[in-house]
């Protein structure tokens, strides 16, 4: 019974909390990122090169830091141009859609899991990832409509107050 108890308090934590199956990354595994992209410059070869910006970009849109998410996807977005491979469109359009969930354009981020599914319709992390932001759509609009209509109830709670307390006075100046 207690077990289940516990459950239920965390369904409805992590329905207010907004709690998500994306990891989330560490600044020390970004900072390690950084190191190797930086010895990979160094005359490495353009394919080892490549693997450690994907990596970095994998962390940095993985952040709780919100302008490391910015940077990645701004890396990401810079990286696509020249792509020819759909594994390789696919990848970074996934990173893409992670780093716009993160930074809260859930519209952007369907749109471009959406395209994802386009390339490969049963990529199961693109189909979590899908579902985590519809979920996340409809939990904030249930929020905002309970915050909505909350307020109607107290401006009219505050109307129906103002306007008892104008009569109670004018009846009071009758007598």
């Amino acid at each position: 019974m207690e077990a289940k108890i516990g459950q239920f308090f965390d369904s409805v934590g992590s329905f207010f909390t907004g709690g998500d199956q994306i990891p989330w990354c560490d600044s020390d595994i970004v900072s390690g990122c950084e190191r190797e992209v930086a010895e990979a410059e160094k005359g490495s070869s353009n394919e080892l090169k490549s693997e450690c910006i994907m990596r970095l970009s994998w962390a940095l849109v993985h952040s709780r830091r919100p302008e490391d998410v910015q940077r990645g996807i701004a890396m990401l977005e810079a990286s696509l141009a020249g792509l020819s491979s759909p594994l390789q469109v696919r990848e970074r359009l996934y990173l893409l859609a992670v780093g716009y969930y993160r930074s809260g354009d859930y519209s952007r981020s369907r749109q471009l899991v959406e395209r994802c599914l386009e390339i490969a319709p049963d990529w199961r992390q693109a189909l979590t990832l899908k579902k985590t932001i519809e979920d996340k759509i409809t939990r904030d609009g249930v929020i905002g409509i309970g915050i909505a209509v909350t307020a109607v109830g107290i401006a009219v709670t505050a109307v129906g107050l103002l306007a008892g307390g104008i009569a109670a006075a004018l009846s009071s100046r009758k007598k």
